[in-house]
């Protein structure tokens, strides 16, 4: 639930935020015991300049309370596979990530909530179900603010829903919208995910249909529709399919009919009750002080207050 949303929401993909501070502030930014700290104050940096330039009157720290949720695995079993690491020693379904950043997490987390910023991750559920179904309750503009392109299927201008995709940190962002997304892919929001299980996604262990390439699944969604259309031609004899485009289409029927809950974010995911307005001053000025002292955080947590604050 969002309390009396008016005004834009920003949504944050909050993990692939912080890979990208991770990897983006050299490790030598560190607290004063010498543990690294890049990944948090870059993403307090990241946040600082979201917030300056665009001026959200909402904002959500969504986060992956389960990154290979088990009803898409069930579905689709080399769904993220790869991501796993093969001797994790929390256990096989643990993702692979770098041992510096894990322990930054909850860090993150903990200064987050003492900001006062909205942080929301729910059980089954990856962040960007969470990103949809927010997407999907909103009653005015949403910025998406991601690095992960499967979030492109929410782009709505009609709904005055946009990502906002990091080029370079989060001081170079693509604005990606319908016009956007049809000059680099053919398709707009709504066809977005349908071209991504079509082409496949080895990012995420989709293997797409072979033969099928990004360029081809674009005319045929540009043909048909989507992939309901696409499917009704291949049993339609007179619909205009090259016959290795139809044997490999009818081959991939078994993916094909799973894929889509696998590809498609979720927009009913319950969420909690949760206070998403822009803080103007920390939820808990007295524990911030001592995670500020504790982990170094300096200029980093400062700038992001005063812009709060302003």
């Amino acid at each position: 639930m969002m309390r009396g949303v008016t005004g834009r929401l920003m949504l944050l993909d909050t993990a692939s935020l912080y890979f990208r501070a991770y990897f983006g502030v050299p490790d030598s930014v560190r607290a004063p015991d010498g543990t690294p700290v890049n990944a948090v104050r870059g993403l307090l940096d990241f946040i600082d300049r979201l917030v300056k330039d665009h001026r959200p009157d909402h904002l959500v720290a969504c986060m992956d309370a389960d990154w290979r949720p088990a009803w898409r695995v069930e579905l689709i079993p080399s769904y993220k596979a790869h991501r796993v690491a093969e001797e994790h020693p929390a256990g096989p379904d643990e993702e692979e990530v770098p041992d510096t950043l894990s322990p930054q997490v909850p860090v993150i987390e903990a200064v987050l909530d003492a900001v006062g910023i909205a942080r929301v991750g729910v059980a089954e559920y990856e962040a960007d179900d969470v990103i949809g179904t927010f997407t999907a309750r909103a009653k005015g503009p949403v910025d998406i603010v991601t690095g992960d392109r499967d979030l492109y299927q929410l782009v709505d201008d009609a709904r005055g829903v946009r990502v906002l995709y990091p080029l370079k940190g989060v001081g170079t962002l693509q604005t990606t919208d319908e016009a956007l997304l049809r000059e680099k892919y053919g398709v707009d929001g709504r066809g977005y995910a349908d071209l991504a299980l079509l082409r496949g996604d080895p990012s995420d262990g989709l293997p797409g249909v072979p033969g099928i390439g990004e360029k081809t699944a674009a005319r045929l969604l540009a043909e048909f529709g989507d992939l309901a259309g696409i499917l009704a031609a291949v049993d339609d004899p007179r619909a205009k399919l090259t016959p290795s485009q139809r044997k490999r289409l009818q081959e991939a029927r078994p993916y094909l009919s799973v894929a889509p809950k696998v590809v498609r974010v979720a927009a009913d995911v319950p969420l909690p009750d949760v206070d998403t307005a822009l803080p103007r001053a920390p939820r808990d000025p007295a524990g911030l002080e001592r995670l500020a002292g504790r982990w170094g955080l300096g200029g980093s947590l400062q700038r992001l207050l005063t812009t709060l604050g302003g």
